[in-house]
């Protein structure tokens, strides 16, 4: 059985290899997600969500690190995704700070934290520069990003 720090690496350096098989296969079956756009997702959404993002990753890579052991099986990491956002072909650098929930050898709960305002200014240009602050231009964001993952899991 892997420690959690390695059930950790393993998922991000399968996720650097835009390999979302092994990235679920560290998650336990009934896994709880969230994060700022996707917001909150259960079990298949949130293996059909890292199935859709790495099959459409675009000049992709990913750096992993500061794993910190937080008590009571919580552990944090942060990590920064470099990509091409193919709706704009505009390149993003998202930081992100993890959470995980590590339970039995699987990640069990797993949230990421990052600002959809510092996202969307790299993602949309001037658009999300001007707009990404506000509210109602997130939940559009949101809305779009939640119905491309459901068109998706139809597929």
């Amino acid at each position: 059985m892997y420690t959690a720090e390695q059930l950790i690496s393993n998922f991000y350096t399968s996720f650097n290899k835009l390999d979302a098989a092994a990235m679920n296969a560290c998650y336990s079956r009934d896994i709880v997600f969230y994060d700022p756009v996707f917001e909150l997702l259960r079990g298949d959404q949130v293996r059909s969500m890292w199935e859709m993002l790495c099959k459409n990753a675009k000049d992709f890579s990913l750096t992993f690190g500061n794993i910190k052991d937080l008590g009571d099986n919580y552990y944090t990491c942060d990590w920064v995704a470099t990509y091409t956002f193919s709706k704009t072909g505009r390149k993003v650098i998202n930081q992100v700070k993890a959470n995980m929930k590590i339970e039995n050898g699987e990640i069990v709960e797993h949230s990421d934290g990052f600002s959809i305002h510092r996202w969307s200014r790299q993602a949309l240009g001037f658009s999300g520069w001007l707009l990404g602050w506000n509210s109602f231009f997130q939940r559009k964001i949101k809305n779009t990003a939640r119905k491309g993952l459901l068109k998706y899991m139809d597929i």
